[in-house]
Parts: C-alpha cells; sequence; structure tokens
C-alpha cells in the first residue's frame, strides 16, 4: 500500500486519451532512473495491479484478492482513496519517510503524485482503494462539494487512523458500491455519486474528530504560530518575500496548509489567514502610532504597494491610515 505517500506536482498535466504511460524521471537523490505510471483513468492502475475492471470511471479495489500486485509510483488524474489494512513502514513524502499504522486511509487529488518506485518485486497487501473520474461528478452537487473536502490535500503524516468500527463503515460501503458497478442501469448514475458522497461525508466526519483530538495536543500550535510570524518580521522576510503567507507558515510548522487551516479553524473558530491578517494590522498600528508614515509603514509589513496596504487596513479597522491617525491626534 506505498500508494499513501504524497508529494503535490506543481502543475498538472494534460488528460491522455489512450492507456497509463509509463515515463522515466531522474531521482535527485539517486540520480536513478524512476518510472511513473501514469493513471489517466482510473482503470490504468487496477489493470496495472491485475484487478477487475468494472466501470469505465469507478475502480473499487480489494487488496486482499489480489496474487501478482506490485508497487508503483502514481501520476493521477483522478481522485483515490486508500486504506491500509497493515502496518505500512517506510512510505515516502518528499525526502521524509513515515510510517502508517492499520487502518490509515489517505486521499489523493488529481495532479497529485504519489507511491512508491516499481522494484519488480510482486508484494502481498491488505486494504482498500477507491478511484473516480472528476468526469463522474461533473455537474453534480458533489462536484460542488469537493473543495470542502479538504483531506485530498493532507500530507501523508497526516492521514486519517481510524478505529476498527469507522474502517468498517467505510469498508461496507465500498463493498455495496463494487457491487453497484458491474451491472450498469439507468439509476447507476446516480447512486455511484450518492455513494461517493456519503463515502466522503464520512472520511470528513472522522477528520474532524481525529482533528479535534489533535487540538488537544497541539495547544502550543498557536504560540508556535504567533512565535513564528514575529519572528518573520524581526528577521525582516518581510522586506524580501512580501506578506507571510499560510502556506509559508504551514511549511515552517510541519504541517500541509489544508490540515494547518483546518487545524487552526478548529482551535479558534477562524481562518489561519484572517490571524495573519490581524497580527500585519497590529503591527500597522504601533507603526502608524510610532510616527511612521503610511507609505513606509505598508513598505516595512512587506506590501508590494501602499495601496494594497490601505485597502486592507481599511478592510480591518472600518477607516483609512489617515483618518485612523486623524481620530489618534
Amino acid at each position: 500500500m506505498c500508494i499513501f505517500a504524497v508529494v503535490m506536482k506543481k502543475n498538472a498535466m494534460k488528460k491522455e486519451k489512450d492507456g497509463a504511460l509509463i515515463n522515466s524521471v531522474e531521482s535527485e537523490q539517486s540520480r536513478s532512473k524512476t518510472k511513473i505510471l501514469k493513471v489517466h483513468n482510473v482503470n490504468d492502475y487496477a489493470r496495472y495491479i491485475g484487478a477487475p475492471v468494472l466501470h469505465p470511471l469507478v475502480s473499487v479495489i480489494h487488496y486482499d484478492e489480489l496474487e501478482h500486485c506490485r508497487h508503483s509510483l502514481n501520476n493521477y488524474d483522478v481522485y483515490g482513496i486508500f486504506i491500509g489494512d497493515e502496518t505500512l513502514e517506510e512510505l515516502t513524502y518528499g525526502l521524509t519517510t513515515y510510517d502508517l499504522h492499520r487502518h490509515a486511509l489517505m486521499c489523493v487529488a488529481p495532479g497529485q503524485i504519489g507511491g512508491k518506485a516499481d522494484t519488480g518485486e510482486e508484494i502481498q497487501t491488505k486494504g482498500w482503494a477507491l478511484l473516480f473520474d472528476p468526469e463522474l461528478i461533473h455537474g453534480t452537487d458533489l462536484e460542488h462539494r469537493m473543495p470542502s473536502y479538504t483531506y485530498f490535500s493532507y500530507n501523508t503524516n497526516e492521514a486519517l487512523l481510524m478505529t476498527a468500527e469507522q474502517r468498517l463503515t467505510i469498508v461496507n460501503l465500498l463493498e455495496t458500491l463494487r457491487k453497484e458497478l458491474p451491472d450498469a442501469d439507468g439509476q447507476t448514475p446516480y447512486i455511484i455519486v450518492a455513494y461517493l458522497q456519503l463515502i466522503l461525508e464520512y472520511i470528513a466526519r472522522y477528520y474532524a474528530g481525529q482533528l479535534s483530538s489533535q487540538v488537544q495536543s497541539s495547544s502550543d500550535l498557536l504560540t508556535r504560530f504567533e512565535n513564528l510570524l514575529k519572528r518573520y518580521y524581526e528577521e525582516g522576510q518581510q522586506l524580501t518575500y512580501g506578506l507571510p503567507s499560510v502556506k509559508y507558515c504551514a511549511q515552517e510548522l510541519f504541517l500541509s496548509p489544508n490540515y494547518f487551516g483546518d487545524l487552526i479553524k478548529q482551535m479558534t473558530d477562524d481562518t489561519a489567514g484572517n490571524i495573519i491578517r490581524r497580527f500585519v494590522m497590529q503591527q500597522a498600528q504601533k507603526l502608524l502610532i510610532s510616527g511612521v508614515s503610511i507609505t513606509s509603514t505598508a513598505e516595512q509589513l512587506g506590501f508590494e504597494y501602499p495601496q494594497h496596504f490601505t485597502r486592507m487596513f481599511k478592510k480591518h479597522f472600518g477607516v483609512s491610515p489617515s483618518q485612523y491617525l486623524n481620530n489618534k491626534r
């Protein structure tokens, strides 16, 4: 189940019409050739590992049933959900390795790469996979709901660690969905989409519980977040890189932007972006009150243009910087 190791591509490649292509890329670490399986459609991966082809747009795979499964490093043009029913060791994310416990669940989205390079070795693994094509949900309510499932962009070390009961709920849904795929009729597309949404909603519920429990164990996250912002300005990084971003803060705290944002939302009922803006505006107040001009304040805070600073200041305080200063006099 080495598909759990996920890294983000910078640009999603255009979907090809023909089958999976194997591309050779040079590894930065070993400088050896690494094969990447291009998963243009759900059955490119199913055929590669010898799983049954059940539907052109949906694939439900039970790894326990496979006799000739192999590792693969996959470049996805589809959505994927993977459940591991055994302890998974030495999975890679960038230059770091992680171990995942039993019943871990990981999601991937189009434009992501994940897995482990094929060594030619046949492996025995346990678990489930669900892959579905974005075309399947085009124009549906589920398509509009997809951006709310932020877990599709979580890092490998942020996988959902399900209880046995939670795993059973998801697996039961996968088994029922799999039975729908071979014998399609007029209602099948609606039933498939309904099952997909139900599965995704359960995953969202379970992740909400995991985030809530991690809020208790990450009680210092807000302090580290605030200290990071202070250090950013103390070191003058804003003069080179501009305003601090959610992505930057997440990376410095060893979290994916989505997971970081969801944790902050759980802890504060506010967004990480709003907290950053509030911090920046507090610094603006201090500078303006100390006599620094509006233009110099904007520059010292990392704004590219003074008017951008004025716009944010007015949105935050309800008055422009000049009006704010007049009220203080």
